[in-house]
């Protein structure tokens, strides 16, 4: 949060090709608004693209969504997330699991993912089901993972190919297609079904977010396929940031475009883009020509980054030490995030600085400088938060899920039709992946929330823990060899 690198004024790059050039928070704001005014009056309200980000809060993404959606009056808006989950949220036919529910599973299938290194206090959950409770544990992936040690059944897949293995579960008529496709034997998918369908208690399905949309409803809808009297069928998505089922949530992620779409259209379609956050890498990689098309983009970072190089407004984001708000968790939880210290130098809550270009534009959202008057606007307008206060969040020891409506049982023939033609098409070349990854391949490489933490580079670079760093047990575990022997010995 301190680092020297922090962005700590508001940039204005007056000319293309010209340097960005220190302003106040007032000049900004109104060169901001003039631009998108001057925008939409040139082009309509549809040339101008809004993103938020599945890392800031709940009542940031909200009220990028109000702005984009009801002063602007763009379809276009989205959020930098890597996948989106639209499809899981449309179509859900079974509430989310907790760890608490995936702790007390008596089975739990595990669709491609890398829980222990991307969610490891989720992976430890499933490893205290096995262990503790017995629980039969089965991984669907194109890789060894190390959950795969504590697995009754292994389904080791090709690369490219977990929405196969998804409409195997679907659709017993294709396992000669699908068998092919996964590279495995038709027998070991009639086993699975049988397990499935067979197995007693509870059951959690935890999937990889990267399953595409046709893959997501089929899952969503599996509770109904799979359960019964007196037996749960519990989903858990394992998408990669903090608040990507949050960002959802806030209805960020239902506008017409995504990042890759908005990012293709930019120049034409798209003329103007308001961010909060960065692009990620994997978005620009092959279209990094496509932001300097743009005729006006305006970012609101913490640091310098790819995206802020090309912007022609650069606003200081405050962190999320620095903020009042919301996050929702895979679990479906809503957790208080309280601030912890002043904004740093002249950094903004992204949902502040969106509330005052709104302002700027002659549209007062009402929200008088309170994270909790957002929440309070939230809690109305979306169902799912119906009567949710910051008082009810108070007592961390007793979460509150988020109520996601249920979908009623659907008709998955044209899903299934779609979902068939997409496998069809996979190659049945690619090879497995034979050896399991290095520990901490993930948990600790050096990108966006680590990058400034010299720590980090010591620990991605498989250096022993520093001295000054304090780890706690769970991720100590993932780094030192002996503890994590011992711990998958004991099951904890």
């Amino acid at each position: 949060m301190n680092h020297a690198e922090r962005i700590r004024t508001p940039l204005i790059r007056y000319r293309k090709g010209g340097k960005l050039i220190p302003a106040t928070w007032d000049e900004a704001i109104r060169h901001v608004a003039q631009k998108l005014d001057a925008t939409a009056d040139a082009h309509g309200p549809n040339a101008i693209g809004v993103v938020g980000s599945p890392r800031i809060t709940n009542e940031s993404n909200y009220v990028l969504y109000k702005f984009a959606s009801e002063l602007v009056g763009t379809e276009n808006y989205t959020a930098t997330e890597a996948f989106s989950l639209k499809s899981l949220f449309d179509n859900l036919g079974g509430p989310l699991a907790t760890h608490n529910d995936i702790r007390h599973a008596t089975s739990i299938l595990l669709i491609g993912g890398e829980p222990e290194e991307l969610q490891p206090l989720t992976a430890k959950q499933v490893r205290q089901a096995v262990r503790n409770g017995g629980a039969k544990l089965t991984v669907i992936n194109s890789v060894p993972i190390r959950l795969t040690e504590q697995a009754s059944r292994f389904i080791h897949i090709r690369p490219g190919s977990l929405d196969a293995a998804v409409l195997a579960l679907q659709e017993t008529s294709q396992d000669e297609l699908i068998a092919g496709k996964l590279g495995i034997d038709q027998r070991e998918l009639t086993t699975l079904r049988q397990s499935l369908t067979e197995s007693q208690g509870d059951m959690v399905i935890m999937f990889s977010a990267e399953l595409g949309a046709e893959a997501q409803a089929v899952v969503a809808q599996l509770p109904y396929a799979l359960g019964g009297e007196g037996r749960r069928v519990l989903l858990h998505p394992l998408p990669l940031f903090n608040n990507s089922v949050g960002a959802h949530d806030m209805r960020i992620m239902d506008g017409a475009l995504s990042t890759i779409q908005m990012l293709d259209a930019a120049g034409e379609n798209i003329r103007a883009l308001y961010m909060a956050g960065s692009f990620l890498k994997e978005q620009l990689r092959g279209r990094e020509g496509a932001l300097g098309k743009l005729e006006f983009l305006v970012v609101q970072e913490l640091f310098e980054t790819e995206t802020t190089a090309l912007a022609d407004v650069v606003l200081p984001a405050a962190s999320f030490a620095e903020v009042d708000g919301t996050f929702t968790n895979n679990d479906g939880f809503v957790q208080r995030v309280r601030q912890s210290i002043p904004p740093v130098h002249s950094s903004k809550p992204d949902w502040v600085i969106t509330a005052q270009i709104a302002n700027e534009l002659g549209v007062d959202f009402g929200f008088q400088m309170s994270a909790s008057a957002v929440f309070r606007e939230i809690a109305e307008r979306v169902p799912a938060y119906l009567e949710l206060r910051y008082p009810v969040l108070k007592d961390e020891a007793h979460p509150v899920q988020v109520r996601h409506a249920i979908a009623e049982r659907r008709d998955l023939s044209a899903t299934v039709h779609t979902l068939t033609a997409l496998v069809e098409a996979l190659p049945e070349t690619a090879e497995k992946i034979l050896l399991t990854p290095k520990v901490g391949h993930e948990l600790f490489k050096v990108g966006a929330l680590t990058g400034k933490t010299p720590q980090f580079h010591l620990l991605a670079a498989g250096n022993p823990r520093p001295e000054t760093v304090s780890i706690s047990p769970l991720y100590q575990i993932t780094i030192d060899d002996s503890l994590r022997a011992e711990a998958l010995a004991s099951g904890d």
